[in-house]
């Protein structure tokens, strides 16, 4: 407006530098690419993973970065976690809940109850046992984001991944809810649902489930590329730039929604 000094419209398209921001299962793959992606832009990075080597290899790219040892699986490992989140930064803007695993691939009747259980344990427990000490913490910043990493899971089904689909799904619901909650507290609350995402991580996923159905692994990877409007798998930095868009001031009124990042997976 004339006469009023305004951020430009490209200004706005970057997160505030200085956020503090804490990233789960930050050493490698996606969250090591959001990790990455908010460090270049000035960000106070705090990652954790059960992955020394990983730990040490990060921060040797990012010096400044401090890093965590902690499995979202365990209370005390989070709890210690967030208690050095304080004593180190003062505090906490962002939280990318991103530690998940795989879980196994099978029919419901052949999954045991530990591998149900452990896939829990990771994707939803660890989700809720971070929030539950960001917010606090949260609730004292001027740039409060939440950002739950899903799947594309969390709106469909797929087969032989039963434990798997049935956390993603209930991330979505937790980011729903939570922006309901949280918003008085000028909280933002979203879900991310990546697609196909290339890397080991899918290699292995496509692996497994050629395995189980018997065909070639190639044959595999083109059904899920069929899969995919555009043809093409998406990126852990695809994931890592709408991250930075959540957080930046183009993104201040997106609350309680679940982005899918998929080349229209349908």
């Amino acid at each position: 407006m004339r006469g009023e000094s305004r951020m430009t419209f490209q200004d706005q398209l970057y997160p505030p530098k200085g956020l503090r921001v804490l990233v789960t299962a930050g050493a490698s793959g996606i969250g090591a690419s959001i990790a990455s992606a908010f460090a270049e832009t000035g960000a106070k990075i705090h990652i954790c993973d059960i992955d020394d080597d990983a730990l040490a290899e990060f921060q040797k790219s990012f010096p400044s970065c401090f890093v965590s040892h902690a499995d979202v699986a365990d209370e005390k490992q989070v709890t210690a976690m967030f208690e050095t989140q304080r004593a180190k930064f003062g505090g906490l803007d962002v939280l990318v809940n991103c530690a998940g695993i795989a879980g196994p691939t099978a029919g419901v009747d052949k999954i045991t109850e530990q591998e149900w259980t452990r896939s829990i344990e990771v994707n939803l427990n660890g989700q809720y046992r971070c929030l539950h000490h960001a917010v606090p913490m949260l609730r004292d910043s001027e740039a409060a984001n939440i950002i739950c990493i899903s799947s594309i899971a969390g709106r469909i089904g797929i087969p032989w991944r039963t434990p798997y689909v049935a956390t993603k799904w209930a991330i979505v619901g937790i980011a729903k809810s939570l922006a309901i909650e949280l918003g008085p507290d000028n909280i933002r609350v979203n879900a991310l649902l990546p697609g196909t995402v290339d890397g080991p991580r899918m290699d292995g996923v496509i692996s497994a489930r050629a395995k189980l159905e018997g065909i070639d692994e190639k044959a595999m990877r083109e059904e899920y590329l069929r899969s995919i409007s555009l043809g093409r798998m998406v990126t852990a930095d695809d994931v890592a730039l709408m991250c930075l868009f959540l957080c930046s001031p183009a993104g201040r009124n997106v609350s309680g929604q679940a982005i899918s990042i998929d080349g229209n997976y349908v």
